[in-house]
């Protein structure tokens, strides 16, 4: 997929500002581009560590949150967490009950249970946590929007809210509620993950009980500040780098043991290692088992036990993976009649297809299509359950407010959302979604972009580059891993490497100073690597093996260079046309992918780039001439073909 590159300017202060910071020109720029652009935002940024806490009393109603729950620890009343299933629950609740009980409380916690609870307070949880004795409730990473739960809870329940999404027009009637985002908090950093506020609630009881100074426990709050995907800007950014480097030799046994299922050989961790490795299988307890799986594993101090519990959240991975791969190949067969690249916006939906990983499959239709995309999930009781993600151009939470008589109960933001729709009104949905996709976005908004900082040629990357760049970690949102871009290169000798041949590696550069490139996941690529002048986008990294150190490019995306971008006239149509015709005629034929035809074409004496190819295939598609496997991204020519009305194709019409 041809992805827009939008460039960073150089920006004419960087001059000045690397020598005020004693850094190189690159880097100054880059900080400037990012709103960095004094040397004490700088120095705060560069040197997250060094930065002190805010006061966690600057918190709205932080006050009363401490001073109820000191009074239920001298009291010896019984405390419950009340989390949430996904990664920042988990860690929020592992680490308000580890802090709870190392300050005398008795305490217990409760995770609802993802497909039969949903998300947030549900009143029968309440009603029987009561029941069996609890006087006060703490609520971490959820409890903002549970106005009515917590309402139908008075007198028989003490709640207090700590949460960091969005509130709305009306706060729970809570004995505190601990919210960032309130407009009369006036709290500095409103970044803040749901276990980071537990944090702050953590801060201000050992301040308060005992004049101490805490600020540990924080691989934990990394945990799930990367894996929430807030931004690594702030307090953030101080709590994940300070994080990743206790995760390794943690003192909880659990987050060990995490780490060596993990397979992570690296000795410090990063944010790639948390939100790939580490956050997908506490997630999949969460998805296809009990979210309690995953803070028991946190909370044990049993060696045995920690290792145990890893390994089955490891499988359970493994099943989730298995169960992602069976819902998206259903999911790309439902696609199959439709003409996806038409589409305004891409609506799916299975019969009893897991709620739990119905998102995850969203991602990926996205990630390949580049189009507004829900997946839902058909349940017996006639109800739909769906997961929402958006591209940039949609605002996700204001396409659904717009559909909103045709579903049942909706939340999200901007770029994911779920809903729930009834079954008799899909096909409404379906209809009214597609016509606010179509209304809201242009063209444009279809190609996806990737932000490049600078143009770098592969030669001129140098380890000193690498190691100046690696003072902008820890990497994650709003602070994302530098790309660079080169034009009108040429790759070489393309190799596919990988256990299952899933990957390519190439060689980039001059002949004096070749680069090794690596392109996770394109092994298809191979022939036009070697048949095309390209545009790469690409991070600049180091690779250590046996002692020795090498360059090497990891590629996010290549494409046609503008010499290869050319739209394909009629006569080069019919050419192609005929190709696909005489391949389908042999006795050996298979489908093909794209980038076979493309390279398949070329061998037979004319040049042709995928670009072209591309466009020619998606003209013959809308024409009925041809047919997509969505499944096996591969192209078949129906028997009985038509004359070429090549106007009655939009792309054709759009370009000529």
């Amino acid at each position: 997929m041809l992805k827009e590159w939008k460039l960073s300017a150089a920006a004419p202060e960087a001059v000045a500002f690397a020598k005020e910071l004693g850094v190189t020109k690159s880097l100054a720029n880059i900080l400037w581009n990012r709103g960095i652009c004094t040397k004490e935002a700088a120095e705060v940024f560069l040197q997250p560590e060094k930065q002190p806490f805010y006061d966690s009393f600057l918190m709205k109603d932080m006050d009363k949150a401490v001073d109820r729950i000191i009074e239920a620890i001298d009291g010896e009343e019984k405390i419950v967490v009340y989390g949430d299933y996904d990664v920042d629950g988990m860690t929020a609740t592992t680490l308000l009950v580890h802090n709870l009980k190392a300050l005398g409380a008795n305490v217990g916690f409760y995770i609802p249970h993802r497909e039969k609870e949903g998300y947030g307070f549900n009143l029968p949880a309440l009603q029987s946590i009561a029941e069996d004795g609890a006087k006060l409730l703490v609520s971490v990473d959820c409890g903002i929007a549970s106005v009515d739960d917590v309402a139908a809870m008075a007198g028989k329940l003490d709640i207090i809210v700590t949460d960091h999404h969005l509130p709305g027009e009306q706060l729970p009637p809570a004995l505190a509620v601990v919210n960032p985002h309130r407009e009369d908090c006036p709290y500095p950093d409103k970044n803040l993950a749901g276990v980071g506020v537990a944090f702050k609630l953590c801060q201000a009881l050992w301040q308060e009980m005992h004049g101490q100074r805490y600020a540990q426990d924080l691989e934990i709050v990394a945990l799930g500040t990367v894996a929430d995907i807030v931004p690594l800007l702030g307090e953030n950014r101080k709590i994940v780098a300070a994080g990743l480097k206790r995760m390794r030799k943690s003192s909880f046994a659990g987050m060990r043991a995490l780490v060596e299922v993990s397979d992570i050989r690296d000795e410090e961790l990063n944010t790639g290692h948390v939100g790939f490795r580490l956050a997908p299988r506490l997630n999949a307890a969460g998805r296809i088992g009990s979210a309690r799986k995953g803070v028991e594993l946190l909370l044990t101090k049993d060696e045995a036990e920690a290792e145990s519990l890893a390994m089955e959240l490891d499988m359970l991975n493994s099943q989730r993976q298995t169960i992602e791969q069976e819902i998206l190949a259903k999911a790309e067969a439902e696609l199959k009649g439709e003409d996806v690249t038409n589409l305004p916006a891409i609506v799916v939906a299975g019969e009893n297809w897991n709620p739990g990983v119905i998102g995850i499959v969203a991602s990926r239709l996205v990630d390949k299509y580049y189009k507004p995309t829900i997946v839902f999930s058909k349940q017996a009781d006639g109800v739909c359950k769906g997961s929402c993600r958006s591209i940039e151009g949609l605002h996700m939470y204001e396409a659904l407010k717009a559909c909103q008589q045709h579903i049942l109960q909706f939340g999200g933001h901007s770029q994911a959302a779920g809903l729930s729709v009834a079954e008799s009104e899909l096909k409404a949905f379906k209809e009214a979604f597609a016509a606010v996709a179509e209304a809201t976005l242009t063209p444009e908004d279809y190609v996806p972009k990737v932000k490049v900082e600078m143009e770098l040629a592969p030669e001129e990357i140098t380890f000193d580059l690498i190691d100046e760049l690696a003072k902008l970690e820890p990497f994650g949102m709003k602070n994302p891993k530098p790309l660079f871009g080169v034009r009108e290169i040429r790759g070489t000798a393309p190799q596919v490497i990988g256990k299952e041949g899933q990957h390519l590696r190439f060689q980039v550069g001059s002949a004096k100073a070749p680069v090794t490139a690596l392109f996770w996941n394109r092994s298809d690529y191979a022939g036009i690597i070697n048949s095309e002048v390209i545009d790469m986008v690409y991070s600049p990294a180091i690779n250590e093996w046996q002692g020795n150190r090498s360059l090497q490019c990891m590629v996010d995306s290549i494409a046609p260079a503008d010499g290869e971008r050319i739209f394909p006239e009629r006569e080069q149509l019919v050419s192609i046309y005929k190709f696909l015709y005489q391949i389908q005629q042999q006795e050996d034929y298979i489908p093909y992918t794209a980038e076979e035809l493309t390279v398949d074409f070329c061998k037979r004496g004319t040049h042709i780039s995928l670009y072209t190819m591309s466009l020619g295939l998606r003209i013959f598609q809308e024409l009925s001439l041809l047919r997509m496997d969505m499944e096996e991204n591969c192209y078949y020519l129906p028997k009985a073909s038509g004359r070429m009305d090549l106007d009655a194709s939009p792309t054709y019409r759009r370009h000529r």
